[in-house]
């Protein structure tokens, strides 16, 4: 799918048909479009970037096949609990786990942001998360049901700043959804250029990932007083955001606007319960849960298990995000429980990357860990070579682009004679890295 209106007139025409979302990108590689079409168990897809049809009125969609476009989905009336949507995440086997989000759950959450982000008719939303991620859904969706806006502009996509600011005050745009890593380089470059924003613009909302201290205070030093900074967290397990709160702007806390050195993820929406278990895992509880993950039943039950934290036996997710609460109710992030990493806002698991390495012919094995690079958290991969030929790190990630989105790709690949492992016999990926700076590392790229 690609970053244009229509991509609304099929999310709306499929929830209206009864039948369930499942977004591709069109602009991942062709790999990787073939295993999320394999995860989610799609029964058609269709391509909105083009419209090549043949003499049987058929249209050739994103993998190669052709859609009868006379075989229309039935008018049919829903359950509460049947699904709206499935979305992928990054999984621990090496393939995507299909999340399944029902009507019930994307109808509240919808609701609760919907008033959250304070919408009204006059509003005029950008469109720039990838459709490929429930963000787009959480620009779009309370947008539309308010009666606001929905702005697609190709220059949100380009890349360059001073375009995309100026994009902003020709659409006249009034909130906009940015990942935390972007956000971050949109002030870095308003910092440096000493400029605010449009003055239509009343809403900007950044999340998946650590606010970085440096750059909220400089944010605070800029000409953006009038402009609300809102801090959101959440799972794509959960339906999009649970938690929230304004870093700067009106409205904000003065215990918040104290804190330049480690910004709160905030606190549970009215319709989310939250919990943070002794070993401080931060879980969550509430109608907007996911049903689960699509054909993982042992996954579902030890993501979202039965539990007593207080008020009764209740389901909740396992978020393995580690978090403590302040004495006024606020959450902090404590990093991860797992070996999960955001990249660019983005959850990636480091075995789905090395499952993908460890196909690679000339790839013995492979480990892949986070490591901060200027600032912002990127993988790296320590690679063993197999038959002693050594590909090269240029080879390894285009390999790795052919088949993943861009945030799985490691900036860094270094080779090695071999990997960890602990007593259990599993590999140690920490005491592979820590051996790695150790020894002469061969063929590393920076």
């Amino acid at each position: 799918m690609s970053h244009a209106p229509t991509v609304v007139e099929y999310l709306l025409g499929i929830l209206q048909a009864g039948a369930t979302y499942c977004p591709i990108d069109s602009a991942l590689p062709f790999g990787r479009k073939h295993s999320l079409a394999e995860a989610l168990a799609v029964d058609r897809v269709v391509d909105t970037d083009r419209d090549t049809r043949d003499s049987d009125n058929l249209r050739i969609d994103m993998l190669g096949n052709a859609v009868a476009l006379d075989s229309d989905l039935p008018y049919c009336s829903w359950l509460p609990d049947d699904s709206a949507y499935v979305l992928c995440t990054s999984g621990s086997t090496g393939v995507p786990k299909p999340v399944v989000i029902s009507r019930r759950a994307l109808a509240v959450t919808v609701r609760a942001l919907r008033d959250l982000f304070e919408l009204t008719p006059d509003d005029r939303v950008l469109q720039f998360a990838s459709l490929g991620w429930d963000t787009c859904l959480e620009e779009m969706l309370p947008a539309l049901i308010t009666g606001a806006t929905v702005v697609f502009d190709d220059a949100a996509h380009i890349g360059s700043f001073r375009p995309f600011v100026r994009m902003l005050a020709e659409q006249e745009i009034t909130m906009i959804d940015l990942p935390t890593a972007y956000w971050h380089e949109l002030v870095l470059y308003l910092h440096e250029e000493q400029i605010g924003l449009p003055d239509h613009l009343r809403l900007v909302v950044i999340g998946g990932e650590r606010v970085d201290p440096t750059r909220l205070r400089q944010w605070r030093e800029l000409p953006v007083g009038n402009i609300v900074l809102l801090n959101t967290y959440g799972c794509t397990e959960t339906s999009m955001v649970t938690h929230a709160v304004r870093l700067s702007g009106p409205g904000t806390e003065s215990e918040v606007a104290a804190h330049d050195i480690d910004a709160p993820l905030g606190r549970p929406l009215p319709h989310v319960r939250d919990h943070i278990t002794e070993e401080g895992e931060l879980v969550v509880s509430g109608p907007a849960l996911a049903t689960g993950y699509l054909g993982m039943p042992e996954h579902t039950a030890t993501g979202f298990p039965i539990a007593d934290h207080g008020t009764g036996p209740a389901r909740w997710f396992r978020t393995g995000d580690l978090a403590t609460r302040s004495d006024t109710g606020l959450v902090f992030s404590r990093g991860r429980a797992d070996d999960q990493l955001k990249v660019l806002g983005v959850r990636v698991h480091p075995a789905e990357v090395e499952a993908q390495l460890n196909t690679h012919p000339a790839v013995a094995g492979a480990v892949v860990v986070g490591e901060l690079l200027l600032g912002r958290m990127s993988l790296t991969a320590y690679v063993v070579p197999a038959g002693g030929t050594t590909p090269t790190p240029v080879e390894l990630k285009r390999f790795l682009r052919e088949r993943l989105p861009n945030q799985f790709v490691p900036a860094r690949v270094n080779f090695v004679a071999g990997l960890e492992y602990t007593a259990s016999g599993k590999i140690d990926r920490s005491a592979t890295q820590r051996a790695a700076l150790n020894d002469d590392i061969k063929g590393v790229e920076r």
